[in-house]
């Protein structure tokens, strides 16, 4: 049973701004901190490969000293419009209607919703009642293709059914203004908001790559460098300086079984639709990658365009690829980190 992705569609938030425009913001925010220390954040800033963020806030209500209550309620009004918007986009782009769609995923680690994203958009979509729904919320940034996995799981299972897996994430509602930590300050400069959705179909006449294979990868003792931590003001972001040399030092056991598996060497690979989790992980994959005659030139350009919007972003860069000319038989390797720490891989073949 083959399963293909049919579609991506993206939908951004209507607040943006460029870092240049941030900058006054985090320095009256700032201003009373030690002057070294305000230089390294605002060099921070300015080197981290981000050139434009959007947000479902404004800058001056992501700077108020608001309660997690206030921010998760207007986490829960935007994103349930923002993935509303990107669903539409990806069935039109597929030539399809919501009751087309079996089984919907919804992924998000930026708030907090009970009943989950999937249960608005049946009811504002007018889906079908017999949908089965699946809302996943505890993995981070890896979370995007995990929801692929998932989707391409029941498909195999389930011939001529289609599945929507959307991605929905607000991580300026998790921004700690209280919290002056290297982390939160590094969340605040490369992380920003967005919603993406993926069509995937076991239909005989849908078109798209198909999904040859998928693998996890769990990294053992490293469930305290990457993830959030719920505190009284909200969700308090953790990531670890040791992230990019932790993936580093298990790099080739992540790439390398897992194409050998499929009769594969990454020279056989046409293109990497790698997640841009920040700067420093983008310079550490890039190089990996470099040594091995490959580049990751979308993954940077999604993360100057829009920063890194979590679970979301790799689904970016796979419209990017999507969206272009490709040839029969070139291959895609879709890659992503997140909190465990764990690795998500998926080979497409068109």
């Amino acid at each position: 049973m083959s399963v293909k992705i049919v579609s991506v569609g993206k939908q951004l938030p209507k607040y943006v701004k460029k870092t240049e425009e941030i900058i006054p913001f985090v320095k009256q925010w700032i201003q009373g901190q030690e002057s070294r220390f305000q230089r390294k954040v605002l060099k921070l800033f300015e080197g981290a490969g981000v050139d434009k963020r959007y947000s479902i806030m404004d800058l001056e209500e992501v700077f108020l000293n608001s309660s997690f209550e206030e921010k998760n309620n207007i986490y829960i009004n935007e994103v349930t419009k923002l993935a509303e918007q990107s669903l539409l986009k990806s069935l039109k782009k597929a030539g399809l209607q919501p009751t087309d769609i079996d089984y919907i995923i919804t992924v998000s680690c930026t708030g907090i919703m009970i009943p989950s994203v999937d249960a608005y958009l049946v009811n504002s979509l007018n889906m079908k009642q017999d949908i089965v729904r699946l809302p996943v919320t505890e993995m981070g940034c890896v979370a995007g293709i995990s929801g692929i996995i998932y989707a391409k799981n029941f498909l195999k299972s389930n011939p001529n059914k289609r599945a929507a897996v959307i991605a929905v994430e607000a991580a300026t509602a998790t921004f700690q203004i209280e919290d002056y930590s290297m982390t939160n300050i590094v969340s605040a400069a490369i992380f920003g908001d967005g919603s993406a959705s993926v069509i995937l179909s076991s239909c005989k006449e849908d078109k798209g790559p198909e999904i040859i294979d998928e693998a996890m990868y769990h990294f053992y003792d490293s469930i305290d460098i990457m993830g959030f931590k719920l505190v009284n003001t909200g969700l308090q972001m953790i990531l670890d300086k040791n992230v990019p040399e932790t993936i580093s030092n298990h790099f080739s056991e992540i790439i390398e079984p897992f194409l050998e598996r499929n009769n594969l060497k990454i020279e056989d690979i046409n293109h990497l639709i790698f997640h841009p989790g920040g700067k420093k992980i983008v310079e550490t994959v890039e190089g990996l990658f470099k040594s091995l005659g490959k580049n990751i030139d979308d993954t940077k350009e999604v993360l100057r365009l829009y920063g890194n919007m979590s679970s979301a972003t790799v689904l970016y860069v796979l419209e990017r690829f999507m969206d272009a000319d490709r040839k029969p038989g070139e291959k895609g390797l879709m890659l992503s980190f997140g909190p465990g720490l764990s690795a998500q891989r998926i080979l497409l073949k068109w």
